[in-house]
């Protein structure tokens, strides 16, 4: 989805409107590559209406029967789906710009300050969309387990009997995808025969697992372990998660000329809910920290 901009300005400052213009096309093209989870999930522009909420209609699975030649259908399917509500919040980030600071800089202010305010935003959207994550009811791992294919599988195997449509994407800390790495790459190792050699060798070559047992894999910093260095992760197929995003990105700039700076501000409304529970595993897991 596009990330929209509005770039208001009373701006009388150094630099001038070429600045800000360059801070909001940083901003942006930063929010949608940091995010790691909005591409990943079933988002709804709510943009164009009104109000800030939205109901997410969700549709029962239903079975066909066998038939009797000649005979009618009495047996009501009952498609009517329940609703599930989001609403929006709004999020933002102030940055004060001085004009020394644009001044004497020797770096691009523009690209830096853009740069931070985009992360900023991005990695508020990835924690509000990853609370969601000790919501769901179907859990695997426990304390202390370290994350591995066969805990992957099993994820898969809880969604699969829910008849969960594809594709599966799984995200976890990078600490978590530490030791699967590490039990991939020992396979990569292995001069024997070994259904997991050629993705251990791809580890091995770049350090990225890829698809393993039929999860796409995502690797977030934005997940913490708890004091016994354990994580929440998620195996989840995209209709499991809904974010309705009522404005994008927004950037507004505004003149202090008495502490002659510029006042940066940005901000974006959305909200997050969990859609089908069924359709979302959390996968409990050990975490390697720098501890």
């Amino acid at each position: 989805m596009a990330i929209d901009s509005i770039l208001k300005t009373t701006d009388a400052s150094p630099g001038g409107q070429a600045l800000f213009a360059n801070i909001v096309q940083e901003a942006i093209f930063t929010a949608q590559e940091r995010s790691v989870m909005l591409p990943l999930v079933s988002v709804y522009d709510i943009s164009a209406t009104g109000g800030k909420t939205i109901q997410v209609p969700v549709y029962p699975t239903v079975s066909a029967a066998t038939l009797t030649e000649g005979t009618d259908i009495t047996d009501d399917a009952n498609v009517n789906p329940t609703a599930k509500t989001i609403t929006a919040s709004e999020y933002g980030v102030l940055a004060v710009v001085t004009d020394l600071m644009k001044q004497s800089a020797g770096r691009n202010v523009a690209a830096d300050i853009g740069r931070m305010l985009g992360e900023a935003i991005a990695k508020k959207q990835d924690e509000s969309i990853l609370a969601l994550m000790t919501g769901f009811s179907q859990e695997v791992g426990g304390a202390g387990v370290e994350l591995t294919p066969d805990l992957l599988l099993r994820a898969v195997t809880k969604l699969r009997l829910a008849n969960a449509p594809g594709p599966i994407r799984g995200v976890f800390s990078p600490g978590a995808m530490y030791h699967l790495k590490k039990q991939l790459a020992n396979a990569g190792y292995s001069t024997s025969s070994n259904a997991m050699s050629d993705i251990g060798n791809e580890v091995l070559r770049a350090g990225f697992a890829g698809t393993v047992m039929g999860v796409e894999l995502f690797e977030s910093a934005v997940i913490t372990a708890d004091a016994s260095d354990d994580a929440y992760g998620l195996v989840f197929v995209p209709q499991a998660i809904g974010v309705a995003v009522k404005k994008g990105l927004t950037i507004e700039v505004q003149r202090d000329a008495s502490l002659r700076a510029d006042e940066i501000v940005a901000t974006a409304t959305w909200g997050v809910g969990e859609l089908v529970d069924a359709y979302g595993c959390a996968v409990i897991n050990d975490t390697l920290t720098t501890n």
